[in-house]
């Protein structure tokens, strides 16, 4: 089963959802704001990912955090921010149950649903 996490108000998302919806491919929206955030989920996608590649650093929430928290960064304190506040992780986050992927590319859900 393929899953989008995310949260549904961002713009990034209503594409993603859009596309997916178009193009027939069948998915489970889990929202953060909504469906929270289970703690080993967290960890898994840390472990697989790593906080770098999850961790939006470009977005409103990374900006709101101290800037010893930013400095001293890792995956503990991923960990901590993510679940604190899920906004921080990157969206969308695709599962397809072969991979992970952060973001949105038409191209790149192309390739990864052979469209």
């Amino acid at each position: 089963m393929v899953t989008l996490y995310g949260i549904k108000s961002c713009d990034t998302m209503k594409k993603a959802r859009t596309w997916l919806e178009q193009h027939g491919v069948e998915f489970h929206f889990h929202d953060y704001k909504k469906d929270g955030l289970p703690e080993a989920l967290a960890d898994q996608w840390l472990q697989e990912l790593g906080w770098e590649t999850l961790i939006n650093r470009r977005g409103t929430t990374w900006r709101q955090l101290p800037e010893e928290v930013r400095a001293s960064m890792d995956n503990d304190a991923a960990r901590s921010a993510m679940l604190a506040n899920p906004s921080i992780i990157k969206r969308p986050l695709l599962d397809t149950g072969d991979g992970k992927y952060l973001g949105f590319k038409a191209e790149q859900y192309q390739q990864l649903f052979n469209l």
